[in-house]
């Protein structure tokens, strides 16, 4: 399968960004992909009110627009995330959802792992916008299993060990990396996660300001499940595309059956929760 990244430069007014998210969409459709990954943040960025303001139900105007886009393009589409109003809840849940070609709305993911950090100086409480989801997610597309996370989620290993175990061979990293930390670590946890469990990784970012932070890096990727970056997104707002082939998959965990030589009757067992 033919697939693409797409990298963003998602900004306050939703109409822009959805407009601007349709013509990177048919764009990659009229490149031959048939999975569209978007970043994370994909309908809006921006301070709290604007977050609010822009958040929709789903079904709701975001989520119709990109099933109709679907079923325009008979694509698989992956919005990366979306600022999804929530019943009986204040905060909003940042939601990925994937689409069939039919415009069905195939997977929901809501993002497990909030970022709350100090980047460079600056406090950033994710949580204080976003309830945090309770599952995680695996979704089947035309001989491909995808496993569905968001951007700091890519921090931690065992939830992406536990895709692989549901049978994953894609994992979907649709972020919106800051630069302070994603010019040291994007590249080096992106293709770690596709190393060790041996699986293509589909990484669409989000580029440039307004934050809600500080600048996101862009640097959008697709790994192949030895770590070879297969495509780079430059500096700028685009698409990249690669194919994807489980074949490799199978090989390259037959030659090296790493998984199988896991000593799971060691790990955790014993140790404190935290330290």
């Amino acid at each position: 399968m033919k697939v693409a990244a797409l990298q963003l430069d998602s900004r306050q007014d939703r109409q822009a960004n959805l407009a601007a998210l349709e013509q990177g969409i048919l764009a990659a459709a009229a490149d031959g992909a048939r999975l569209i990954v978007t970043p994370e943040y994909s309908d809006v960025r921006g301070d709290s009110a604007a977050l609010q303001a822009a958040a929709s139900t789903v079904p709701g105007p975001v989520s119709e627009h990109i099933a109709a886009l679907a079923r325009r393009t008979g694509c698989w589409i992956h919005l990366g995330s979306m600022h999804e109003r929530l019943p009986g809840e204040a905060r909003l849940g940042n939601s990925s959802l994937t689409f069939a070609p039919d415009g069905s709305l195939a997977a929901r993911y809501r993002k497990v792992h909030l970022y709350d950090a100090v980047v460079d100086g600056l406090p950033y409480r994710e949580s204080a916008d976003f309830a945090p989801g309770d599952s995680l997610q695996t979704v089947a597309a035309e001989g491909l299993t995808l496993g569905l996370s968001i951007c700091y989620d890519l921090r931690f290993g065992e939830l992406y060990r536990t895709l692989r175990a549901r049978g994953a061979d894609v994992l979907l990293v649709p972020a919106a990396f800051n630069v302070h930390t994603g010019r040291d670590h994007w590249e080096t946890l992106l293709r770690a996660r596709a190393i060790e469990n041996q699986c293509y990784v589909i990484a669409a970012a989000q580029i440039g300001g307004p934050g809600p932070g500080l600048p996101c890096l862009g640097r959008s990727m697709i790994i192949d499940p030895w770590g070879t970056v297969l495509a780079c997104m430059p500096d700028t707002t685009g698409h990249i595309t690669a194919e994807l082939d489980p074949a490799r998959v199978a090989r390259l965990r037959g030659a090296l059956p790493a998984w199988d030589h896991r000593r799971t009757d060691l790990y955790f067992g014993g140790l404190p929760e935290r330290g």
